[in-house]
């Protein structure tokens, strides 16, 4: 049954577009007025081209496409790692997997590694984290404070989410470590948290954290569970994404599912907005909407992710608030390392020099940053890869004989190699094709120079063969 709180897919789109064209204009830079709030709307696993603004047809994401209109989207902005643990180590600090130390599931931040929490609370924000932390160690128990990383104020939500509760209902726990029993669909009752700490009166900005499960399947039963009704929507007629269509996967029966999931949560997200509206809060506050990776449903490997194709490693990114240039388009290749310091740059907080990423603030406003168009991707667990997109290329190496521990190797083997402009669902793999060499040996240069930069040891790469 829909929440009595949603509202539905249409009704909001478009209801505070022009309140903020206003606000954008009259404060388009920090110090402009108070600091501004910072909301993260962070899904799992959710496509990038799920979202209508980025070109998907199926009318998943109405209230999304509508903030894009007064928002900045980041065109081609892409994960760190395709897995939970990592990519939520590197939104929250600004490193590399490989720099924070949680390389794959299952690891902590380390002991004093600094997050936004620390940096907004030093700043005078009031922190708050709702949902999925898994960063803390303890698997169904409550994560004890000294691993919240700096989340010490308002607090609800578990480590592993998925194995203390169901789409529809479980537990979560408080700043006390006391239990939070639900009984609804877990998107609504994440968000029923946020609307509640949205309408508290602070006296100070605030920073709100919240991380949803979804539309990340249901471990347990080992599949995508959307709320009732919804995936009956999308069972008799969905879109195929075109790298999932050659290849048999479980996307047949999974997608009605997925695509239920993400219009439920795009109902959510028009609830949040439209409260940000009733509060007055809107015109002062950054709402970022993004995902710590994408899904390719098994086509790639025997997982939903861990591969450095697009559907894995390509997100959304949509930042909309003060200073944020109201419809702009980034072409620029980003990646969510760069997206702590630009929520830091935005609240005008320096970003501290041990961040890894990039402030995208200037960028979002039409300046040029100044380094490649290119990003870098860490993969482990399914094995130790590296890869490096351009515009055109993808180019990827691994090592499959190193140790679950290992970090990073000094050797690896060509795996992937792709020309994106021929073959933009990555069919053709053209590694090792002589053709090709000269391209390959500039791009693994080019990615070894970018392994080195964030504290890799410089590897060997042997070249792919190829047989006809």
């Amino acid at each position: 049954m829909q929440s009595d709180h949603t509202i539905s897919r249409r009704q909001f789109v478009g209801s505070s577009a022009g309140v903020l064209g206003a606000a954008q204009d009259a404060q388009s830079a920090p110090g402009a007025g108070s600091r501004p709030n910072v909301i993260v709307f962070y899904t799992d696993q959710q496509r990038w081209d799920s979202v209508g603004a980025y070109r998907g047809p199926m009318d998943l994401t109405p209230n999304l496409d509508g903030m894009a209109k007064s928002a900045v989207r980041f065109e081609h902005a892409f994960t760190t790692q395709p897995v939970c643990a990592p990519a939520r180590s590197t939104i929250q600090t600004g490193k590399y997997p490989t720099a924070t130390g949680v390389i794959r599931n299952g690891l902590t931040l380390k002991d004093g590694e600094q997050t936004l929490a620390h940096y907004f609370k030093r700043a005078g924000y009031q922190t708050g984290y709702i949902g999925k932390w898994h960063l803390g160690g303890s698997g169904v128990n409550p994560v004890p404070l000294e691993r919240r990383g700096g989340y010490d104020e308002w607090w609800t939500a578990s480590d592993i989410l998925e194995f203390t509760s169901t789409p529809f209902g479980g537990r979560m726990f408080d700043a006390a470590n006391r239990p939070v029993e639900f009984a609804k669909y877990r998107v609504d009752f994440l968000t029923d948290l946020a609307l509640e700490f949205i309408r508290q009166k602070k006296q100070n900005p605030f920073y709100l954290f919240i991380s949803y499960l979804e539309p990340h399947h249901q471990n347990d039963a080992n599949r995508f569970i959307a709320p009732e009704g919804y995936a009956d929507r999308y069972r008799n007629s969905f879109y195929i994404p075109p790298d999932l269509a050659p290849f048999p996967g479980d996307w047949k029966s999974q997608l009605p599912d997925y695509y239920g999931i993400i219009a439920r949560i795009d109902e959510c997200f028009g609830r949040l907005l439209k409260e940000l509206d009733e509060q007055k809060l809107a015109e002062n506050t950054v709402v970022v909407f993004t995902t710590d990776h994408g899904c390719h449903f098994r086509t790639r490997n025997p997982e939903y992710k861990r591969s450095c194709h697009d559907a894995s490693i390509r997100i959304p990114m949509v930042i909309r608030g003060p200073g944020f240039e109201a419809g702009r388009v980034v072409p620029e290749l980003v990646s969510i390392v760069d997206l702590p310091p630009t929520l830091l740059d935005a609240a005008g907080i320096a970003p501290p020099p041990a961040m890894q990423g990039q402030s995208l603030f200037g960028l979002a406003r039409g300046k040029p940053l100044d380094r490649r168009n290119e990003v870098i991707v860490q993969m482990r667990e399914e094995a130790l890869q590296r890869a490096i997109r351009t515009e055109r290329w993808k180019y990827c190496i691994f090592n499959p004989d190193a140790g679950r521990s290992e970090p990073s190797s000094t050797q690896y083997t060509e795996r992937y190699l792709y020309d994106l402009y021929s073959d933009p669902h990555e069919l053709v793999n053209l590694a090792g094709r002589a053709a090709c060499r000269k391209i390959a040996g500039e791009l693994r240069d080019r990615l070894i120079e970018r392994m080195e930069r964030i504290g890799e040891p410089r590897p060997r790469v042997a070249e792919a063969r190829f047989y006809a």
